[in-house]
């Protein structure tokens, strides 16, 4: 049952609409809260936990990828559990990984520390995805009739929290540099009792897929067994990984086959139940949610790290880079809806495509002020992608309702931390190699490290037991540069940090094969629709779409 037994109309805006729609649009900040937070103290971590780049990687995926769980689990039970009942979860969620967050910087056991952070890493994203799955209905059923405008305006939520961390932990680092990271951390429990204190005592809305009389089945039929097959492909791996410890505990063939199985039945049930393929244009749009995902959330979590050295150069914090893109997506979100009316959603799609591709090359080599002109082409490239994405699963495939829009972007939060951040790991740490292997100079002061073109101190490891990737053997070096004299040793230890530091922001030219993959995709939309007329919108049978000007740029479950 819902919180509420009748729905006030949708535009006659009572004082408990506008205190939840705002107690909403906060909860939404908390979420950006809890995703900047980790991300700026990633680098640290890994120097305090001696973590190479891929486990790194794993560290911030389990803060991503429980994300989707959460949110498909909500999506399916949240006409029977009610609204407030995933906020209590939420909030719950998030003050428990303030606390356990905090308590990790306080315990002198370094692996208790590290499991503190990514137990409650784990909690966390399960509170988020509690989050994107109750607000987006609720402010779609508030707002019925100004759908548009009011989703890119709770979604500006997104890129306004990652400015006001970041300027916050900007600002610790500036002016307290000595403050512990459990301060910054710790920062998330303030939006997090706003929001409840906010939503606790008030009346949510009837869920509008009920009132609107889709089915069950109807809605689930949309996503069918394709897209349950990518969620339980993405589900078995993560498993994998989870199970294996990161590949430190190899896994038996039985348990491999257990967890192999799981999905399989899972596919099965799913399948069984629905009878439904699943739209085919859906299915196609998943594959493209992957790379976007990636590209957006994955490079905004690597970004602070990547620039790290050549911001440092410049005399600049690193998280100005994810401040200042965060910014201009704060701005242009609330514009999305003429400005998606005026290229088409698709087309939009595909420009931010070539300017992301464009952003990330340059970004790649940028030195000094630079860096915000190449970060000005990514920052305008990846402002619309997801929104715009969901704006479309949403025309194309309007019986999904809010399950389709959650479920998209859970498979999109699930591929980023099964697959995009530990990939991203790799790429980094085989950029590193690269850049050592390639300058001269470095390898003539420490004999041993290059031999024949070839990087010598290199440990062969595995994500989820099946994707074979070498890292840098960071004690094999140590044991090198110990070797040289004592006068050199310092400043041929800080020589390799640059180095590696350079070489960890060429990666990002790597990461543009994922715009160019989405390019390449849009293009393959737009000259489908065009065989067949146009793109349009499909509207259910009687129910009048009051904004369809808009409607491609509808900003839904977010980032």
């Amino acid at each position: 049952m819902s919180d509420a037994s009748t729905t006030a109309p949708a535009n006659d805006h009572s004082a408990n609409e506008k205190i939840l729609f705002w107690g909403c649009f906060i909860a939404l900040i908390t979420t950006a809260f809890a995703f900047t937070g980790r991300m700026f103290l990633l680098g640290t971590w890994a120097e305090e936990f001696g973590l190479d780049p891929a486990q790194e990687g794993r560290l911030a995926g389990i803060g991503i990828w429980p994300f989707a769980v959460s949110i498909i689990l909500f999506s399916l039970l949240i006409d029977r559990i009610g609204y407030k009942t995933a906020m209590l979860f939420a909030f719950a969620g998030h003050i428990i990984w303030t606390v356990m967050a905090v308590a990790a910087y306080f315990v002198d056991d370094k692996q208790l520390g590290f499991n503190l952070l990514y137990w409650g890493s784990f909690i966390c994203a399960l509170a988020n995805g509690s989050v994107e799955a109750f607000i987006n209905p609720v402010v779609a059923t508030l707002f019925n009739r100004e759908k548009t405008k009011w989703l890119n305006i709770l979604h500006a939520g997104w890129p306004g929290g990652l400015v006001i961390t970041g300027l916050l932990l900007i600002g610790l680092d500036s002016f307290a540099a000595d403050s512990p990271w459990a301060i910054k951390v710790g920062l998330i429990g303030i939006p997090a009792v706003i929001y409840f204190l906010m939503l606790v005592g008030l009346k949510f809305p009837e869920s509008e897929r009920v009132s609107a009389g889709v089915s069950y089945r109807e809605m689930l039929q949309e996503f069918g067994i394709a897209g349950g097959l990518i969620v339980a492909v993405l589900l078995v791996l993560q498993l994998l990984d989870f199970f294996s410890n990161g590949g430190a505990t190899p896994l038996s063939m039985g348990a491999k086959a257990g967890f192999i199985g799981l999905g399989a039945a899972m596919v099965a049930a799913f399948g069984i139940y629905t009878k439904s393929f699943g739209r085919p244009i859906l299915f196609f749009l998943i594959l493209i949610m992957m790379p976007l995902a990636t590209t957006e959330i994955g490079t905004d979590g690597w970004i602070t790290g990547i620039m790290e050295g050549t911001m440092r150069e410049a005399n600049l914090n690193p998280g100005w880079i994810l401040v200042y893109t965060s910014a201009i997506m704060l701005v242009l979100r609330f514009f999305a809806g003429p400005i998606v009316h005026t290229l088409s959603p698709l087309g939009l799609l595909a420009g931010s495509a070539v300017l992301a591709i464009a952003g990330l090359v340059y970004l790649s080599t940028a030195q000094g002020m630079a860096i915000f002109i190449a970060a000005t082409l990514y920052g305008f490239g990846k402002t619309f992608f997801w929104p715009t994405m969901l704006g479309v699963v949403s025309e194309q495939c309007p019986k999904g309702g809010a399950l389709t829009l959650n479920a998209i972007s859970g498979i999109g939060m699930l591929a980023v931390g099964t697959l995009g951040f530990p990939f991203l790991g790799t790429l980094q740490t085989a950029s590193e190699q690269r850049a050592i292997v390639e300058d001269q100079a470095l390898a003539a002061k420490l004999p041993g490290l290059v031999v024949g073109g070839q990087l010598q101190p290199l440990e062969d490891k595995k994500i989820y037991e099946v994707i074979p990737y070498k890292t840098i053997d960071d004690k094999a070096v140590a044991t090198l540069v110990e070797q040289l004299p004592e006068s050199e040793r310092a400043a041929v230890a800080d020589e390799i940090k640059k180095v590696r530091g350079r070489g960890n922001q060429l990666a990002l030219a790597s990461i543009a094969y994922f715009p160019a993959f989405m390019l390449a995709c849009y293009l393959i939309l737009i000259v489908y629709f065009r065989t067949k007329g146009g793109y349009e919108a499909e509207v259910l049978t009687g129910h009048e779409a009051k904004d369809d000007e808009y409607t491609g740029g509808v900003a839904g479950a977010v980032e």
